[in-house]
């Protein structure tokens, strides 16, 4: 089976590229902001709490966007909305500046999830 960035135009490749750096960025924007949050920025309990531990299934995926595998991209878009559930539970029920960087975190999950949506869209559809 041949690899579509391979075998595709240099525009579509180039769109796949860009858009495989946003849902890299996203990924890493999501695991920075959520060690941050519940070690040092907003922490349940002073000092930091094991809810950090939150971020390890995120770094499951980055080996395979780096490596630009489709089936990252699927179950990366549908593992999001967990994150996105959270973000949003969190930004309506904790106090500033929790709240904030729950609203960030939603906004990251948007992202990562038109990332994967557009690559997965792009590579299927060769459009």
């Amino acid at each position: 089976m041949t690899d579509t960035l391979t075998t595709a135009s240099p525009e579509l490749t180039e769109r796949l590229r860009l858009i495989q750096w946003l849902a890299v960025g996203s990924l890493l924007g999501l695991i920075v902001l959520g060690l941050l949050w519940e070690l040092w920025l907003a922490p349940i309990r002073p000092g930091g709490s094991w809810l950090a531990l939150k971020v390890l299934p995120l770094c499951i995926p980055l080996a395979g966007f780096l490596k630009n595998r489709m089936y990252t991209y699927r179950w990366v878009s549908l593992m999001v909305w967990l994150y996105f559930a959270e973000g949003i539970t969190r930004a309506w029920s904790d106090r500033p500046p929790s709240n904030y960087l729950a609203m960030i975190e939603v906004v990251l999950c948007v992202m990562l999830f038109v990332a994967c949506a557009l690559h997965v869209r792009l590579r299927v559809g060769g459009r």
